[in-house]
C-alpha cells in the first residue's frame, strides 16, 4: 500500500475511533454560496441538521451587508451536525470535495470575492488528519488538470446567519433554483467531476 494511502486510511481509522465516542459531531465547510452547500449536505443520510453562517474572519457577529462587503475576513460556510455512527467525517469530506470547484482562488461559479472562497475549516487534529489526508489523495485522483486551491484550516468562531438565509432552498425554492440554475453550479460541478459529481 502506498504512503498516501496508508495515512488515508490511517486516518480514517482514527477520526472513525473518535467519532464513535460521540453521538453527534461537527463540520465547517466554505464552499460558495451557502443556501447550496446547506442544500447538498441536507441531502445526506446521517446529517441531523446544517446552519449557513460566516467564519475564518475577524469581525464577530458580522452581518451578511458585513460579509459580503468583502471586509471581514469571513466566509460564507456551512455547520454541519452529523450522527458519526450513519456518516463519517472523512464521508462528508468526500462529499464536499466533490460539490464544488476546488480549482478557484475567492470565487465559487457566478460569486466571486474572498466570502465565496472554498475551505475546510477543521475542528482539532483528527479533522485536520482526514482533510489533508483526502486531499493528498485527490492531488493523485483527481480527473482535472487545474491545481487544487481549497485550503484546509483550524476552525474558529462560528456566526450563524440570518434568519432569512437559514434553509433558503425550502422557504424559497422557485428563487432559489433559478439563482442556483443561472450560477453554472451544477453544470461546473459535472464538467469537473463527471461520473464522480457529488449529487
Amino acid at each position: 500500500m502506498k504512503a498516501t494511502a496508508f495515512r488515508f486510511m490511517l486516518a480514517i481509522f482514527v477520526c472513525a475511533a473518535a467519532s464513535a465516542r460521540a453521538a453527534t459531531d461537527t463540520a465547517i465547510f466554505a464552499g460558495g454560496c451557502f443556501w447550496c452547500v446547506e442544500s447538498d449536505f441536507d441531502t445526506l443520510p446521517g446529517v441531523i441538521s446544517t446552519t449557513s453562517g460566516y467564519t475564518g474572519g475577524h469581525v464577530a457577529n458580522p452581518s451578511y451587508e458585513q460579509v459580503s462587503g468583502k471586509h471581514t475576513g469571513h466566509a460564507e460556510a456551512v455547520e454541519v451536525v452529523f450522527d458519526p455512527q450513519k456518516i463519517s467525517y472523512a464521508q462528508l469530506v468526500e462529499f464536499f470535495w466533490r460539490s464544488i470547484d476546488p480549482t478557484t482562488k475567492d470565487r465559487q461559479f457566478c460569486d466571486a470575492g474572498s466570502p465565496y472562497r472554498s475551505e475546510i475549516f477543521v475542528r482539532g487534529a483528527e479533522q485536520r488528519a482526514v482533510a489533508e489526508a483526502s486531499l493528498a489523495a485527490l492531488e493523485k485522483s483527481k480527473p482535472f488538470e487545474a491545481p487544487i486551491v481549497t485550503e484546509i484550516t483550524d476552525a474558529g468562531e462560528f456566526y450563524a446567519a440570518e434568519d432569512y438565509h437559514q434553509d433558503y432552498y425550502r422557504k424559497n425554492p422557485l428563487r432559489y433554483s433559478y439563482y442556483r440554475y443561472g450560477c453554472g453550479r451544477d453544470a461546473r460541478v459535472k464538467e469537473l467531476w463527471g461520473k464522480s459529481v457529488a449529487h
